[in-house]
């Protein structure tokens, strides 16, 4: 399947510029029945627990394709292996493949020091959430959170990041006042809004996830069995495929194409039910 996912993505992608962009996503399941993919997850859109299939995705984008690459389904009691554990494989896979993106995005759950120094070795550039609790340093061996570095607005500071060594930091204050951090390695983007302008693409991931879930029907598989739930999901992924693919030939949205669908169905019902 992941080798099928690559045929079908390596059309669209230039391997050489563009962004590459880790998360992960929760299949709602709170109404299965006993299913072997099913766990309980932490769900950001429902802020807590839910029964669900947690899927880590890989997608790339130019600004305007969206198209997953990789993906993996997180089941830690079956394979002992973590976010990370999958998030690092697809790298890998990524850097075999020939990829050497404009940036490497990615929220904090992924910004651990060890991906770091694996994005580093390969000499990517990342941009990444920082937790607020991460300790950085502007004089030697003097720590602090970066909540209580001081950063003035839409300043890019020098920091050593605790760990891992010199990084560009800034500050992003929401219009409710939270704030969050971001990170990268490149300490050449000294400008804020270059700096945060890259960041906003991460939100392609957010997206995919939106309309894969929307168009294609993939929380909707009902087997119970782990092949056929994997199947299901492959198989979304095939239509996602199909749906990007005219969105970028036609401009059509895939949610239009969705509703175009329903509407030659049911003019189709309503002509052979009534003949």
């Amino acid at each position: 399947n992941a080798s099928e996912i690559w045929n079908q993505a390596k059309p669209f992608v230039k391997l050489r510029s563009g962004y590459l962009i880790v998360d992960d996503s929760v299949l709602d399941k709170r109404y299965s029945r006993a299913n072997a993919l099913v766990k309980l997850q932490y769900s950001g859109n429902e802020h807590g627990l839910v029964k669900g299939i947690d899927l880590v995705n890989f997608l790339w984008t130019d600004g305007e394709k969206i198209i997953p690459v990789d993906y993996r389904i997180y089941l830690p009691d079956v394979d002992q292996k973590d976010k990370n554990d999958h998030f690092q494989e697809m790298f890998k896979r990524a850097v075999k493949r020939g990829f050497s993106p404009q940036y490497l995005l990615m929220d904090s759950w992924y910004g651990s020091v060890k991906n770091f120094k694996l994005i580093q070795k390969q000499r990517w550039y990342f941009i990444s959430n920082l937790k607020s609790n991460r300790k950085v340093s502007v004089t030697k061996g003097e720590y602090v959170s970066i909540q209580d570095l001081p950063l003035a607005h839409k300043q890019v500071r020098r920091v050593w990041l605790k760990e891992f060594g010199s990084v560009l930091v800034c500050q992003l204050v929401a219009r409710n006042g939270d704030m969050t951090y971001l990170v990268t390695n490149n300490l050449g983007l000294t400008d804020y809004d270059q700096f945060t302008g890259h960041f906003d693409h991460r939100w392609k991931i957010e997206e995919f996830h939106r309309g894969i879930k929307q168009t294609t029907g993939i929380e909707k598989c009902y087997a119970i069995t782990a092949p056929s739930q994997r199947t299901h999901i492959f198989a979304a992924f095939m239509a996602f495929f199909q749906l990007e693919r005219r969105r970028i030939s036609d401009g059509v949205s895939w949610y239009e194409q969705k509703l175009s669908i329903t509407r030659m169905a049911m003019k189709n019902y309503l002509i052979y039910a009534n003949p």
